[in-house]
Order: C-alpha cells, then sequence, then structure tokens
C-alpha cells in the first residue's frame, strides 16, 4: 500500500535526521543523536495532545532537521551569538520541511502552516506553535534535564528553568509537574517556579 503524504514526510525527515553523525546512548545502544530527539518530540507531543494535527506532528518531528550541519562554534560564543545560531537553525529546520512537504505534494497553503509553527509564530496567540513550544520543553524536562543539570552551576539551571517556565503554558506546566524527576532536579524545579 501506497504511504500517505504524511506518512512519506514523516519517514523523509526521519531519514535526513539519521544522517546525524552525533550519537546519543540509551541502554547501551548508539542512536543518530536528532533522529531520537524527534522520535521523543513526536511521543511527547502525542502525550500532551492527542489530537495534535498533521501540522503540528510533521512540525514537532522536524523541530530539529539536519541540526548538527549548522555549529553552534559558528557563532561568537556569547548570548547574541547563541541566539543567531538558534534562529539560522529555525530558519533551516523550516525550509528543509517545506522542501519535504512539497515533495510529497502537499500545498503552499499546508506548508505554510508547518512551517509558521516550526518558526514559532505568534506563540502566545497561536495555539499550535504554543503547543509546540510546550512540547519541546517536556522533552528536554523529561529525556535531557538531568544530564544537563550535572554540567552546570545550580545558579544556571535554576536561571534555565525559569526562562523555560515562562515559555509554557498552563497545560505544559501540569505536564512538566507530572514528570518523573529525581530529588534534586525537582528540588531545583521547586526552586525555579516558587
Amino acid at each position: 500500500m501506497k504511504p500517505t503524504r504524511f506518512e512519506a514526510a514523516i519517514a523523509l525527515i526521519d531519514k535526513a535526521n539519521s544522517e546525524d553523525v552525533n550519537t546519543y546512548q540509551v541502554a547501551g545502544m548508539d542512536y543518530p543523536k536528532e533522529l531520537l530527539y524527534s522520535q521523543r518530540m513526536t511521543r511527547k507531543l502525542l502525550q500532551f495532545e492527542p489530537n495534535a494535527s498533521k501540522a503540528l506532528q510533521i512540525a514537532a518531528r522536524a523541530q530539529h532537521i539536519c541540526r548538527w550541519k549548522i555549529a553552534r562554534d559558528e557563532y561568537p560564543m556569547d548570548r547574541v551569538g547563541y541566539l543567531k545560531w538558534r534562529e539560522t537553525l529555525k530558519k533551516m529546520h523550516a525550509n528543509l520541511t517545506v522542501d519535504i512537504l512539497k515533495e510529497v505534494g502537499f500545498d503552499d497553503q499546508f506548508a505554510d502552516r508547518v512551517k509558521a509553527i516550526i518558526l514559532k509564530e505568534l506563540i502566545k496567540k497561536n495555539e499550535e506553535s504554543q503547543t509546540l513550544e510546550d512540547t519541546i520543553c517536556l522533552v528536554f524536562l523529561d529525556y535531557y534535564f538531568d544530564e544537563f543539570a550535572e554540567k552546570h552551576s545550580d545558579e544556571k539551571i535554576i536561571d534555565i528553568l525559569k526562562k523555560t517556565w515562562v515559555k509554557m503554558s498552563e497545560k505544559g506546566h501540569e505536564a512538566a509537574l507530572q514528570i518523573a524527576f529525581s530529588e534534586k532536579s525537582l528540588a531545583l524545579v521547586k526552586q525555579a517556579i516558587s
């Protein structure tokens, strides 16, 4: 049976992300880092918003597509450099995804909708952009936070948590507080949101 346009788009996003030279280990197995991340995004999105539209599901899956192609050290290692790098990445992710959507036969209107979600346009007004932001934050907190927190001072972690919390919706906050944090991480989260 021929795959649907949606299935074909997801397969092409996965194919692109499977080329990531960086790996991430889970249970003793190495996975291409961005492929694993994108699959975690899909899983978390569908837990958080089971009725997510196809456009939002594609945006979540492609949110980091080919991220490794633009290295962080190509930009100054300060806040301004970081923000420029992130902005450049976002545009690349959106454009690569639009190319895939057109390749599998989606129209411009659908492609533009996915692009707007990836770029997180009108984030506090566009429900799908906000849901993507919540999902990104939840994936970070659930899968990457403990490891990240070990590498940085408590002060820096609390600051990052405060910034993360502001980006999230009330529904996102509720979902975040359901995550099974380690004792230390939970203490940091509580400090940040109190």
